[in-house]
């Protein structure tokens, strides 16, 4: 007897507009997921100057969950990504995929030829994302970011940009 798979559901999602009223429920994130978040001023700086931002939510308005967010700015002919952060509930579900699809259609539309990112050298998870969607290593900046809370020194940052 075969046995009929069924898909595994995946929830209706929508962009919308990081703003200020999405910010407590984003740093909650920010806060869960990294030794290193993004503080409120970043943020707040970031909505302040209108850079690229968007939360991307479960479409059910009356108990919408954040899945992730990103941020990026707007260069000439480039565009440089900030800060992309999927929800811990959500990770390894390829909403990550579906945010860099949004991010570089949205780039495209800017007349940007390049998309831009820094990730952390031990990062590996994010780095194989990036490589899956085209980005390209492109070289290495030094003790770029802090090491974690509890560790001393730094860490390098792996530069990576994409041919859009």
């Amino acid at each position: 007897m075969n046995a009929i798979l069924k898909p595994k559901t995946m929830p209706e999602v929508e962009f919308q507009p990081l703003t200020a009223d999405w910010l407590d429920r984003v740093l909650d994130i920010e806060n869960t997921v990294y030794p290193h978040p993004w503080s409120r001023a970043n943020f707040e700086d970031s909505i302040k100057t209108g850079y690229q931002m968007q939360v991307l939510t479960s479409s059910d308005a009356k108990n919408a969950d954040i899945l992730g967010y990103f941020i990026a700015m707007k260069g000439f002919e480039e565009v440089h990504l900030l800060n992309i952060t999927v929800s811990e509930t959500y990770q390894r579900q390829g909403w990550a995929k579906l945010m860099l699809d949004a991010l570089t259609v949205w780039s495209r539309g800017q007349g940007a030829a390049w998309l831009w990112l820094e990730v952390r050298g031990s990062n590996e998870r994010a780095q194989q994302v990036y490589k899956a969607q085209g980005f390209k290593l492109v070289s290495v900046r030094q003790d770029y970011y802090p090491k974690g809370p509890k560790a001393n020194g730094r860490e390098d940052a792996i530069v990576m940009s994409l041919k859009l």
